[in-house]
């Protein structure tokens, strides 16, 4: 699994699978956990400004036994940031946090600042002043390839219909029981890579016993069954773990689903999030 890449949409290659590092906020246990992935095999790491992990995923990107040219490091620009010199400095900032001569690709968070997310308002021109910044670093070498996340079609169109650089991806929630088809098929078309964040829900999507009666068909886990779910369904996993033997697990895919039990997982609804339902990509909201 690890050796295996798509292409870009700018002929830049990602491998197909990705080490998420949502949550592990403090430094040293970042960059503790970006060595372990890429001992494991992971050649794709993805961090965020707003993670406030940048600084350790970086050392450990250039502590690991593997050459820089090697690893893919994903970041994101902060959702807040919809002015072209806050995006200017913010991805000045991330180079100077990550201490690396160049980064692989960077996304614009949110189409939205979170706070905002789940209101009317589509902050259009703060979009493209975001993308003109990231695209301006990519021209520069900054950035080899660029993209968005949580954007929806229309966002998605605002940004083909006013730049001549096309996103590479789009990173969205997607897991068993919650797969936005339509923002997949209009991505397929216009030839951007889906990347799904929250592979498994969060966790909770792990206690579901009619996902587990498949898993056990497989005789794999329900973690596993995820991945290679979205796998299947063309999409880039970027799942989250703590343990090397977690780790190794969630990449060890190498089964393939039939295609009636695909139709039975596309039809699986499932939104809960238990604690973290808070989280404006869940559904919640923020003060």
């Amino acid at each position: 699994m690890f050796d295996e890449t798509y292409t870009l949409n700018n002929g830049v290659k990602i491998p197909k699978i990705g080490f998420g590092t949502w949550m592990i906020e403090d430094n040293d246990d970042a960059a503790k956990a970006v060595e372990t992935a890429i001992k494991v095999g992971y050649r794709h790491i993805d961090t965020a400004e707003a993670y406030g992990n940048e600084i350790g995923v970086g050392r450990g990107v250039r502590n690991a036994s593997v050459p820089r040219e090697d690893i893919f490091v994903t970041t994101k620009l902060q959702a807040e940031f919809k002015n072209y010199e806050e995006a200017v400095a913010a991805i000045d900032r991330s180079l100077t946090d990550l201490n690396l001569d160049y980064i692989d690709m960077m996304i614009i968070h949110s189409p939205k600042p979170w706070v905002e997310f789940q209101n009317d308002e589509r902050f259009f021109e703060g979009n493209l002043a975001a993308w003109r910044a990231l695209s301006e670093a990519q021209a520069a070498g900054k950035i080899r390839a660029i993209g968005v996340s949580n954007f929806d079609e229309i966002d998605l169109q605002n940004i083909l219909d006013n730049s001549d650089v096309k996103p590479a991806v789009n990173q969205v929630l997607a897991h068993i029981g919650n797969v936005p088809f339509s923002v997949f098929k209009y991505a397929q078309k216009h030839d951007i890579q889906i990347e799904a964040y929250s592979p498994f829900g969060h966790g909770e999507m792990l206690k579901n016993d009619n996902l587990q009666q498949m898993a056990n068909k497989y005789g794999v886990s329900v973690a596993q069954l995820g991945i290679r779910y979205l796998l299947q369904l063309n999409t880039l996993p970027l799942p989250k773990a703590t343990s090397e033997a977690h780790m190794t697990a969630n990449a060890t895919v190498d089964f393939t689903i039939s295609d009636d039990d695909m139709a039975m997982l596309n039809k699986v609804t499932f939104n809960d999030y238990g604690e973290f339902s808070g989280f404006p990509v869940y559904g919640g909201t923020l003060d």
